[in-house]
């Protein structure tokens, strides 16, 4: 398989020269880097959770704390397993494995680097590409979502089936939203192929050339991870643990590790379709300049890899010691009448102007950021221009104090807000006497 050269000059991946035991080589890579990179966020939240929350997080196991996601591990293959006795026990045993599985498999198509030398051999820091890769990798996402789905029914209990079924309805709202914004990824780079993809981004990063397309995924990311303010699926204060409330032992382990492997292929995601893969900026570019070398040769852009992958990482956790969940009406209106339309638009958008260019001839790239930035704007806008923004805290309170507050919005049981105050019990109405009733005493 030769390499295919894109019209700026970037070269796809070259797979011609792999070997069975290099391919073999580089799974066992794959699966020893998600477990590792998994033990490693485990204590990089915890640590980064309590710096913002100014307290401590793990500090005694191994220095700074690193050892401590190891007997954490140990403790969930130790533990006791059960098995619930109502539960449909095939189903129960690899909804699990069908998370895990899926979760591990991403990454064959992720490029990590370009073409390198292992072992003599020219071959680059990818296991696999395809032409329709980025299809595979939506297709095995949504696949991974059928572990939570057929976890949650299998247990017969409750709150489980609350949670498989939240979970299935958040992944048709918010994976329709992200396929629908990357269609201008694959338009602008001509290809659904990973290492296609970051070839196309050797002069410009997509995170500029479609910057709405970005926004939109990036709110995604959360929703398809289930993570805050989108952790519905299982969300503690009302359904206890959702799907995987039944669980236990290493079978609630594959939830646990598919979790955090999932946030991981998101992050690597992002960086590949959005922030260049493991292709250097500019300032890194020149600074190797000095010396006449090149940042995008040889194992160095791994590193450039991780550490964009890092960073998604760390907003991960950002978000999470930030952001309050949120109430599930309002998590389905946004994906609904907010991302969904959005993604369509800029998609109408970019197909537009290619249109255009077909007709008359037209510098697409150029007019693309422009009109990139101009619906990114429009969207904050719309997203944060409401009224409520405009007012200040004690302008809002005092509103709503003269509003009448029952419990209830659109049919779902909220708490009061400031300025809001829940109407008397039916049995403190009943205690309280009427004018009439006291008259009569």
């Amino acid at each position: 398989m030769n390499p295919v050269i894109f019209a700026n000059g970037g070269v796809a991946a070259d797979f011609s020269q792999d070997t069975w035991w290099i391919w073999v080589i580089k799974a066992v890579a794959i699966i020893l880097f998600l477990i590792f990179s998994v033990i490693f966020a485990l204590w990089f939240e915890r640590r980064l959770l309590a710096r913002m929350q100014n307290r401590l997080g793990p500090n005694t196991v191994g220095p700074l704390g690193l050892g401590q996601s190891f007997p954490d591990a140990l403790k969930l293959m130790l533990k006791e397993d059960f098995w619930l006795a109502g539960a449909d026990k095939v189903i129960y045993a690899i909804a699990p494995v069908i998370s895990a599985l899926c979760a591990f498999t991403v990454m064959a198509v992720i490029p990590l680097g370009p073409n390198v030398s292992m072992f003599g051999i020219n071959t680059p820091v990818q296991l696999a590409d395809s032409p329709v890769a980025m299809l595979f990798v939506l297709a095995v996402a949504a696949l991974g979502e059928y572990g939570m789905v057929l976890g949650g029914w299998a247990a017969k209990s409750t709150f489980p089936l609350y949670g498989s079924v939240r979970a299935a309805t958040q992944m048709i709202s918010y994976e329709l939203a992200q396929g629908l914004s990357l269609v201008t990824v694959f338009v602008m780079a001509g290809t659904m192929s990973t290492s296609g993809i970051v070839a196309s981004q050797a002069g410009l990063w997509n995170i500029i050339l479609v910057l709405p397309a970005f926004m939109i995924f990036f709110v995604t990311m959360f929703g398809g991870t289930n993570r805050l303010p989108f952790d519905l699926p299982e969300a503690e204060g009302e359904i206890v643990a959702g799907p995987h409330l039944e669980y236990s032992s290493m079978k609630f382990a594959w939830y646990y590790l598919s979790e955090y492997i999932n946030m991981l292929n998101m992050s690597m995601l992002a960086t590949t379709l959005f922030l260049g893969g493991w292709r250097s900026g500019p300032i890194l570019t020149w600074i190797f300049g000095l010396w006449g070398g090149d940042p995008n040769q040889g194992w160095f852009p791994v590193l450039v890899f991780i550490a964009k992958t890092w960073v998604f990482m760390g907003i991960f956790v950002w978000v999470r010691g930030t952001l309050l969940r949120f109430r599930y009406d309002q998590f389905m209106h946004l994906g609904w009448k907010g991302l969904i339309p959005a993604a369509l638009g800029w998609m109408v958008v970019v197909m537009a102007v290619i249109a255009v260019d077909i007709a008359v001839g037209i510098n697409v790239r150029n007019v693309i950021v422009i009109l990139s930035i101009g619906y990114a704007l429009i969207m904050l806008i719309w997203a944060f221009g409401e009224d409520d923004v405009q007012k200040s805290d004690e302008e809002i309170i005092a509103e709503r104090e003269r509003q009448e507050f029952d419990g209830f919005e659109n049919g779902y049981p909220v708490p009061p807000l400031p300025g809001q105050h829940l109407p008397p019990s039916p049995r403190e109405r009943a205690e309280v006497p009427t004018l009439e009733e006291a008259d009569n005493v």
